[in-house]
């Protein structure tokens, strides 16, 4: 059995996996909940598993709580955690820029898609917002914008008139109260950082691309990107789970 998860800066997902590469159990916690050295309880639901698991890996870009989450599954399961970067991966991804500055998330993203053939834009929405491109087998590099959720969050803490808002989709663009126009402004501000910078990757390379988005905000803006759009919200753990056997 597999043990796959990804530690991010907000959520840690972790994913149990047959023989057969098909998912068992999948859990999501808050990454604060981590940073904790106790963890025993939060691993209770592989109770009935410890036997059978002998592969384990892990993406993380939170280094303290990856070394927390390590060294109790460690006490738990008695097998090796592997982190990403700890492997030689770059057999199957030939990466173009320096791989110690790229998040071992958005390496694991460019490995799940990456078939020797097709070229991709990977937009992954989390507490930041990044770009990556995959030519072939090539990593090319990417671009990391603000968060949407984290960008918002800053807004309503900093600015005393502006209520907590929820970001949802929004047809007008003119707001006509507060939150409405605060809605506005992230959804189609971050529609049009979405959208130009998709334009400007595919006029640097002059190739056509496949574009993939992950992570918690894809499906609002899936169908308002003038680009066919494909959603995967496990890209990252899918990745892992490709690796994880070519170790």
């Amino acid at each position: 059995m597999y043990l796959i998860g990804d530690i991010g800066n907000t959520e840690t997902k972790i994913c149990l996996f047959n023989d057969k590469k098909k998912l068992l159990k999948k859990k999501i916690f808050d990454t604060n909940n981590f940073k904790k050295k106790n963890l025993s309880g939060k691993f209770k639901f592989l109770n009935s598993y410890i036997k059978k698991i002998d592969k384990i890996m892990f993406s993380s870009v939170v280094p303290n709580v990856f070394k927390n989450v390590k060294t109790s599954i460690k006490k738990k399961l008695r097998v090796e955690v592997k982190e990403l970067k700890q492997l030689n991966f770059k057999k199957i991804l030939k990466i173009e820029v320096n791989s110690k500055q790229v998040g071992s998330d958005r390496l694991a993203n460019a490995i799940c898609v990456l078939n020797n053939k097709d070229n991709f834009i990977i937009l992954d929405f989390g507490t930041a917002t990044t770009f990556d491109v995959v030519l072939k087998n090539k990593y090319k590099g990417g671009i990391i914008a603000p968060g949407v959720n984290l960008s918002l969050k800053t807004l309503v803490e900093k600015a005393k008139l502006i209520p907590n808002t929820k970001l949802t989709k929004i047809k007008n663009i003119i707001g006509k109260n507060t939150q409405n126009a605060v809605r506005s402004g992230f959804y189609w501000g971050y529609q049009g950082l979405i959208e130009n910078m998709i334009n400007l990757i595919e006029k640097k390379y002059k190739k056509k691309f496949k574009i993939i988005f992950t992570g918690g905000l894809s499906h609002l803006f899936k169908d308002t990107i003038k680009k066919k759009i494909k959603v995967d919200r496990d890209l990252t753990i899918k990745g892992l789970l490709r690796l994880v056997d070519k170790t």
